[in-house]
């Protein structure tokens, strides 16, 4: 492997910048490639097969263009839908962002935890799957807040985002019968944790979020353990939206070490 090639975080906006936070106190100097998928988003109402082929085409091409060492899906509704399509199709390692139920499972005290992704990663089989693994002496309450996507990608542009936003959009969880006994949420969008501290102010104290960041980065750092990197190679973000929108998000990617955007 050649030692300037690059890590490839890809998401469908800014959401896996929560990702890329936590790979950057792990792996400070790595060069890494962040793609946002800006003129897909959101993935959330989009059908299994649109994501599918969108996620798997795209990847495809950036793996032949940036020769990355790890591709990391930093997309829950992504990864659901096309993680195993894309490892059957890529050589390249992938990484994948699922639901943290697990740890969600061992935190509860009351035995109800919340769910809340996009709409289409709430209703794949493979949260079904998680469920039954992990949980299954749990009661699980999803609910697909799209809207939490649009108001995190306003957040890190630097708009105004009120708690009352963003508790109107989270609320069909904890209205739906057994809600009130919710103490443990799984925030199962990358983009949802750019909005904990509204969302820990709409829930209240009693309740405890969980999403995989943390782990993912762990993960990316395992995977790429003992690898060589040249430090001189230069971090970029790219998107497949108009530049100069992706231009106002300028100040969200220089906090992580990456100061030039690109149009892929």
């Amino acid at each position: 492997m050649n030692s300037s090639s690059p890590i490839l975080l890809f998401d469908s906006g800014v959401g896996g910048l929560t990702v890329l936070a936590e790979l950057r106190q792990l792996m400070p100097k790595a060069p890494v490639i962040y793609a946002a998928d800006m003129a897909g988003l959101p993935y959330g109402t989009k059908t299994e097969a649109e994501v599918a082929a969108r996620v798997a085409g795209l990847l495809g091409r950036m793996a032949e263009r940036y020769n990355p060492r790890l591709i990391c899906i930093a997309c829950n509704t992504a990864s659901t839908i096309a993680l195993g399509m894309v490892r059957e199709v890529l050589e390249t390692p992938i990484v994948g962002t699922v639901p943290a139920i697990k740890p969600a499972a061992a935190l509860t005290k009351t035995g109800t935890i919340g769910l809340l992704g996009t709409q289409a990663t709430v209703r794949q089989g493979y949260v079904d799957d998680l469920e039954r693994e992990f949980a299954s002496d749990k009661t699980l309450l999803r609910y697909g807040a799209n809207d939490l996507v649009a108001l995190g990608e306003h957040k890190l542009r630097g708009e105004s985002v009120s708690v009352d936003e963003v508790a109107k959009a989270a609320r069909g969880l904890v209205l739906q019968v057994g809600g009130e006994d919710l103490d443990t949420v799984v925030l199962a969008c990358t983009h949802f944790p750019l909005l904990e501290p509204e969302l820990r102010e709409a829930f209240g104290k009693h309740v405890t979020f969980v999403h995989g960041a943390q782990g993912i980065a762990r993960r990316i750092a395992h995977l790429l353990e003992g690898e060589r990197f040249s430090f001189w190679s230069k971090s970029f973000a790219v998107t497949t939206g108009e530049l100069d929108d992706f231009r106002r998000l300028a100040g969200a990617f220089e906090r992580h070490g990456i100061t030039r955007l690109k149009r892929f």
